[in-house]
């Protein structure tokens, strides 16, 4: 798997919004004391579910092909001339 430019502030951004993804859904909130890994892998699953992105082969579903699948997603879906994508 390719590591994305700028990955660690892309899985951040997804991770925020996605945290406002996941709440808006119903699924649940977040408190601040919750692990990263946890959120990482309950957004993961909701946006698996909501088929807004491919899930990963069962082999290949780990914590570290989740946060590279999340970054990918928010790259997606981020404007072109957004700070992360330069």
């Amino acid at each position: 798997m390719k590591k994305l430019k700028n990955e660690a502030g892309l899985l951040k951004e997804a991770i925020r919004v996605g945290s406002r993804y996941f709440e808006a859904r119903g699924a649940g909130q977040f408190e601040a004391s919750d692990h990263v890994d946890m959120r990482v892998r309950a957004i993961y699953l909701l946006l698996v579910k909501d088929k807004v992105i491919q899930p990963l082969a069962s082999h290949d579903e780990n914590l570290q092909n989740m946060r590279h699948k999340l970054a990918i997603w928010i790259a997606k879906n981020l404007p072109e001339d957004h700070e992360l994508l330069q």
